[in-house]
C-alpha cells in the first residue's frame, strides 16, 4: 500500500471541508510556477509557500500527522493549509493554519483547527495542541478561541494558546 493510500493518511472530513495530506507533487507545484485548476484563485498564500519549502527538511510533515490542504467540499478547491509541526515535544504539538483571503470570514479556519486539534489529541502521547497568534492579527486569535483553545501566555506581540483533553470546551 502506498503512503498516500494508507489508512493513516485518510482525509479528515467536516461539514464543509476536507483536510487532506499534501503530496510531494503539490508541494513542488506550490514552489514552482505551476497552477492547478483545483486551487482557489488566490492559493497558494505566502505561508503555504513557506511550508512547502520546508517539507524537504521535515519529511514527517508530509505524513498522516503533518500538514494538510484545506479543501472546500462544495467546490473541490484548495483554499488554504493547516498543519501539525510533527513530532510532538514533551506531549505537545504545535498547529498552524492559513486560509486564502477570498475564503476568510466563513469559519473555515476555526472548523479546520478544531478538527485537526481533535485528531492530534487522539494520538497516543499527545496531551496538548499549542498555537501562537500575533496580537496584530485579531482574526487568528478569534479562530483559536472559537476552536476551544485557551490563552496561556503572551510574549512580546505573540499570544500563546493551548488545547488539552476532552473536557476542554465550555458549553
Amino acid at each position: 500500500m502506498s503512503p498516500s493510500s494508507s489508512p493513516d493518511h485518510a482525509p479528515l472530513t467536516t461539514d464543509r471541508l476536507l483536510l487532506r495530506s499534501w503530496t510531494a507533487a503539490e508541494a513542488a507545484a506550490v514552489l514552482g510556477s505551476t497552477r492547478s485548476a483545483r486551487w482557489a484563485d488566490d492559493f497558494p498564500a505566502e505561508g503555504d509557500r513557506v511550508v512547502a519549502g520546508l517539507f524537504a527538511q521535515h519529511p514527517a510533515w508530509l505524513g498522516a500527522h503533518g500538514h494538510r490542504l484545506i479543501i472546500e467540499r462544495d467546490s473541490g478547491l484548495v483554499v488554504g493549509s493547516i498543519g501539525l509541526f510533527w513530532p510532538p515535544a514533551e506531549g505537545s504539538v504545535e498547529i498552524g493554519y492559513g486560509v486564502v483571503a477570498s475564503r476568510r470570514g466563513r469559519g473555515y479556519a476555526t472548523e479546520a483547527a478544531r478538527t485537526l486539534a481533535d485528531f492530534a489529541l487522539a494520538v497516543p502521547g499527545v496531551r496538548a495542541v499549542v498555537a501562537g497568534a500575533e496580537l496584530s492579527n485579531p482574526a487568528s486569535v478569534r479562530v483559536l478561541e472559537k476552536a476551544g483553545f485557551r490563552h496561556a501566555s503572551t510574549e512580546a506581540d505573540v499570544a500563546r494558546y493551548v488545547l488539552t483533553g476532552p473536557d476542554r470546551r465550555a458549553g
